[in-house]
């Protein structure tokens, strides 16, 4: 109270009536005083009094209002949900209603018969045992004793073992009534005693019919729109939504626009996502980059505005379908945009700009440059309709200069058209396509004449690589992918007979060939064998698995050598590996020196001579 209207209280009232003009103060003081009222957030002064009041749990209300008329409550009740649903003025309502008669006075709240614990500043034991204590006293005034437990997964473990006995067989005087926002942290012996009420969250729809009605009751003007952008912003909890309105309602006052609730509550319009649609939509790079640069200076952040812009597609896609326009949350004035903008985009581009915008939030937070990302991901959502100078490639037409470099001279073609019903045309449209077919295939001729014998193009291979290396296992793998590379002109090749003596001079001319261009190595593997004919197929043995590799990597020059030194084309290669013969060259120092005395006996006179030891 004023403590000038605290001092003209303690005055005597003779002196008051004598003062006439003190009087008139103390009157005037005190008629301000009680005008004031204290300001009481619209959370607490709206708080619903009913279950008719309750917002979007009507199936829970109605279930509840059956169980008090048909006196069958349990005596253990555990309503769980995201915060800001409902769940405590629920227990608040049931506790006030079972204890109701009819007799009462509007105003009475049974506050002796109703205890509310909060459970995250009371959870020991001790509190617990408390509790258990004071279940025992049956109730003075009503029916029953509710204990309203808040946040009840806060109970330590001991807490909940404690609770479980007096929560399973309670006194007939007493309920309990749970509340909890998780309730994957409730241990499963308390859960099965509790008949369980799921709340859901309260939709965007039902949000804004409240909030419109506490607008209309507070005399404030808002916009639809407006009301929808603060019920979205408060996902769900209608007392953050309450929250928010008071907040908007203090900026703004009486008058509550779409602007100002976007300005207050620092979120991005319904008008930059359509801007941005449609620079997008007419390929405009430039000024799409240029609205991303002008959001992010308004201290708006890129992930924000790239979740937004997927947000905005999927509601497009959602308006092209008459069936799925209830799924689109947003005013009427909205809606009638979204309808409009949906008109213009197809639903290839919204699928393919929805993935991409979905991407782009995936990689945002792990992304170093990330204004980079999103301004590359604008940048390939403007190109998504753009054609440019692209062409198709699959049905195109071969320019007459084509024809002209290859010396070809196009025949112009006039097909007659046949006569209905008549024999004669028939014959004359027949001669003429064979007229027209010879002299096709006289040009095709003189334009494609061969000059040159069969050949067989051979594909060579321009790096060695040793027999022992890892690309040496590479290259006889590829080798099979080779063989099936060769090209061959014409079917009718030669296959003159021959012996295997003409074989053997072709081998060792081949040879002499390698090793003047200084391929020694495989001269020499390919020396240590002489060639054996069978029918058209050349037989080797070598030693060891280097040795064929290396021959099976050079052997189509091989054999396109010998097939036209023989003018045969059906000569093949076959080479096997002896481990005896590998294991004779594998030899020590002895049988170096027995194998240089077969080829020279003359070395065991040197060595004898000499006194030499082997």
């Amino acid at each position: 109270m004023n403590a000038k209207v605290h001092k003209l209280l303690i005055t005597p009232i003779k002196f008051c009536v004598l003062n006439s003009k003190l009087w008139i103060e103390f009157l005037t003081l005190l008629s301000q005083e009680l005008s004031m009222e204290h300001f009481v957030v619209s959370a607490r002064k709206y708080r619903p009094q009913t279950f008719k009041d309750v917002v979007g749990q009507q199936a829970i209300t109605n279930t509840l209002l059956n169980a008090i008329e048909n006196n069958h409550l349990a005596q253990a009740l555990l309503f769980t949900g995201p915060r800001g649903v409902g769940k405590t003025t629920c227990a608040r309502i049931l506790a006030k209603m079972i204890n109701s008669d009819g007799s009462e006075t509007g105003d009475e709240d049974f506050a002796f018969n109703i205890f509310e614990l909060d459970a995250a500043s009371n959870n020991s034991v001790d509190d617990i045992r408390n509790l258990t204590d004071q279940v025992r006293i049956p109730p003075q005034v009503g029916k029953y004793k509710v204990y309203i437990i808040d946040e009840v997964h806060m109970l330590s473990q001991a807490a909940f073992n404690a609770f479980l006995k007096t929560l399973e067989e309670p006194p007939k005087h007493c309920i309990f009534i749970l509340a909890t926002t998780e309730k994957h942290k409730i241990i499963p012996t308390i859960l099965s005693r509790c008949q369980i009420f799921d709340f859901k969250r309260i939709t965007v729809k039902d949000a804004k019919e409240y909030l419109k009605y506490i607008a209309e009751e507070q005399a404030i003007k808002a916009d639809d729109d407006a009301l929808h952008i603060i019920a979205q912003k408060a996902d769900g909890a209608m007392r953050d939504a309450l929250s928010i309105f008071d907040r908007v309602v203090s900026f703004s006052g009486k008058n509550l626009t779409r602007q100002a609730v976007t300005e207050n509550l620092n979120v991005l319009d319904y008008e930059t996502y359509f801007e941005s649609t449609d620079l997008i939509l007419e390929n405009k790079i430039p000024d799409l980059l240029l609205q991303f640069n002008n959001t992010l200076s308004k201290g708006f952040d890129g992930h924000h505005y790239i979740a937004g812009l997927a947000s905005h597609f999927r509601d497009l896609l959602v308006s092209k379908t008459p069936e799925t326009i209830e799924l689109l949350e947003v005013g009427d004035q909205t809606k009638e945009k979204y309808l409009k903008q949906s008109k213009k985009t197809s639903q290839e581009f919204l699928m393919q700009g929805i993935n991409l915008a979905n991407d782009c939030d995936l990689k945002y937070k792990t992304s170093k440059n990330q204004r980079l990302l999103v301004e590359l991901c604008l940048m390939q959502l403007a190109s998504i309709t753009f054609d440019g100078e692209k062409k198709n490639s699959k049905h195109y037409i071969i320019p007459a200069s084509y024809f002209k470099n290859k010396g070809i001279t196009p025949i112009p073609v006039n097909i007659p058209k046949p006569k209905e019903n008549s024999n004669v045309a028939s014959a004359e449209l027949k001669e003429e396509k064979l007229k027209i077919s010879t002299a096709s295939k006289t040009s095709n001729i003189e334009a494609f004449q061969v000059k040159e014998p069969p050949k067989i193009v051979l594909k060579q291979e321009t790096k060695r690589t040793s027999g022992l290396s890892l690309s040496s296992i590479r290259a006889k793998k590829e080798h099979l992918i080779k063989q099936m590379d060769v090209v061959i002109d014409e079917e009718d090749l030669p296959k003159e007979a021959f012996t295997e003596n003409e074989l053997i001079s072709t081998w060792n001319n081949y040879i002499e060939e390698i090793r003047k261009k200084g391929k020694h190595n495989l001269a020499s593997i390919l020396s240590i064998d002489t060639p054996k004919v069978t029918k058209t197929t050349i037989n080797l043995v070598f030693p060891n698995e280097t040795n064929k590799i290396e021959v099976e990597r050079q052997q189509y020059d091989l054999l396109s050598y010998i097939r036209k030194s023989l003018n045969n084309y059906e000569i093949s290669l076959s080479i096997t590996i002896n481990e005896v013969m590998e294991k004779q060259y594998a030899y020590s120092t002895i049988e170096k020196f027995e194998k240089l005395k077969e080829k020279n006996a003359n070395i065991d006179l040197l060595r004898k001579a000499f006194d030499l030891d082997v």
